[in-house]
């Protein structure tokens, strides 16, 4: 059996490269280099044909250890709620209000990137505290 060695994870969107900086925003991910032959994306954009223009982007992990992040573009809109989404881990190991506290801190900073905040949902006893948010088109994700 083969075994699983890398995972992209992919995001469906209406702009493609506004949602990737908006994540390596987020995460301290960068853009990767353009492929040979061109001085940057923007080159290599033009260069393709006019309708997949704009069509794609990506950002990687800058020491490699987390996934990359490719984000494409697509007809439709966002409808329903997220099957899969990330939690951007805030603050592993924290708890009570130190861990409220990380989680808004945060949380302003992206608010100011364009993110929306949703919702607290406050340790129950089992799960600690974690407040869901939305991306720049409305992807939720959660700080954990």
């Amino acid at each position: 059996m083969t075994s699983v060695k890398q995972v992209q994870i992919t995001f469906d969107c209406a702009e493609p490269e506004r949602v990737a900086r908006f994540w390596c925003a987020v995460l301290g991910y960068v853009v990767p280099p353009p492929p040979p032959g061109f001085a940057d994306w923007g080159a290599f954009d033009r260069a393709l044909p006019p309708e997949r223009q704009g069509s794609a982007f990506a950002c990687v992990d800058p020491t490699g250890a987390g996934p990359r992040l490719f984000f494409q573009r697509v007809p439709e809109g966002k409808v329903v709620k997220n099957r899969l989404h990330l939690d951007v881990r805030i603050g592993p190991g924290l708890v009570g209000e130190e861990r409220l506290a990380a989680l808004e801190a945060e949380c302003a900073r992206l608010v100011a990137l364009g993110a929306t905040r949703v919702r607290l949902l406050t340790a129950d006893g089992y799960d600690e505290s974690c407040l869901v948010m939305q991306d720049v088109e409305g992807n939720e994700f959660c700080l954990d």
